[in-house]
């Protein structure tokens, strides 16, 4: 088999049948944040596959040979052994195709952090009007009816809570919103679903990337809601997540409600057993290997 057709084997199987594998385990909600990792890990393997693969199918096969310099050329790390400087269009292809794979995810991060920034901005610039400082609860309030709390991360992070959550929830039940909102700011979760919506915006069609984007989502809350738990108890959680099941929040944002919040109550409420260390440390080392495996793939016709 050709490195070409083998990184193509290893990405659909990464792109189509990992996922699976993933959604069927128990370990991610125990240990979200290693799971949010694990995602992003096999979404980088996938898109390295797949550039790697287009510089094998573009590459001319006499330039592999053997030889550190054939090692590097056919790892996909030099634009070709012994290439003039001016290349020709085989060898602007074997360039131009892997950029342009690898490009795709990193123009779509970028587009989606700077829409998500000028969306917090406008929302920002709202709560200027209609909302209240609370320096006793360092958030805004608005003024609105349904229970509702939700952070603005990024460049001049704010959190948010609306008078029904005043109203509705008890003071221990508030803070513990509250701290849930600021987890997510001091995490910089908006950073890791920007990474997710970017690469499913860039390979939509694939099951991996609808997933991914799903599971960060759910995962980030989780990891919130962990923060919340350090100095709160979980029946004070659990009563403020149920009573803000209904929440939504502006796109950008993050809520302490919302679609998964049913699931999280569930999480609070009874907790699995933690993952055994051997576990654990097991899907660390392959969060970090998968990621270098397209790199291995490729490079075995010159190793060989």
């Amino acid at each position: 088999m050709t490195a070409a057709a083998a990184l193509l084997v290893y990405a659909s199987a990464i792109g189509f049948l990992a996922p699976p594998l993933m959604l069927r385990s128990d370990w991610p909600q125990h240990s979200p944040a290693l799971a949010v990792a694990a995602w992003h890990a096999l979404a980088v393997s996938f898109t390295a596959a797949l550039a790697l693969a287009a510089y094998h199918l573009a590459t001319p096969a006499e330039h592999l040979h053997a030889g550190l310099t054939g090692l590097l050329h056919s790892c996909g790390l030099t634009a070709g052994p012994g290439s003039s400087p001016d290349p020709d269009a085989a060898d602007s292809l074997a360039i131009a195709l892997p950029v342009a794979v690898a490009l795709l995810p990193l123009g779509s991060f970028v587009f989606e952090v700077l829409r998500a920034r000028l969306d917090r901005s406008r929302h920002r610039h709202v709560l200027d009007i209609v909302g209240r400082r609370s320096a006793a609860l360092r958030a805004t309030v608005v003024d609105h009816e349904r229970p509702a709390a939700y952070c603005l991360p990024g460049h001049r992070s704010r959190v948010v809570v609306s008078a029904g959550a005043l109203r509705r929830l008890s003071a221990d039940q508030l803070a513990a919103v509250l701290e849930h909102e600021r987890a997510h700011i001091a995490g910089r979760h908006h950073l890791a679903m920007a990474l997710s919506e970017a690469f499913a915006r860039a390979f939509r069609w694939l099951p991996l990337a609808r997933h991914a984007r799903e599971q960060t989502s759910v995962l980030l809350e989780m990891i919130a809601d962990d923060r919340a738990l350090r100095s709160h108890p979980r029946d004070v959680l659990a009563t403020a997540l149920y009573e803000m099941a209904a929440s939504a929040a502006p796109r950008g944002a993050f809520s302490a409600g919302g679609p998964a919040a049913l699931l999280r109550l569930q999480r609070v409420l009874v907790p699995g057993r933690r993952p055994h260390p051997a576990l654990s440390a097991t899907m660390a080392a392959t969060t970090v290997i998968v990621p270098l495996l397209p790199l291995l793939i490729g490079c075995a016709p010159a190793i060989g």
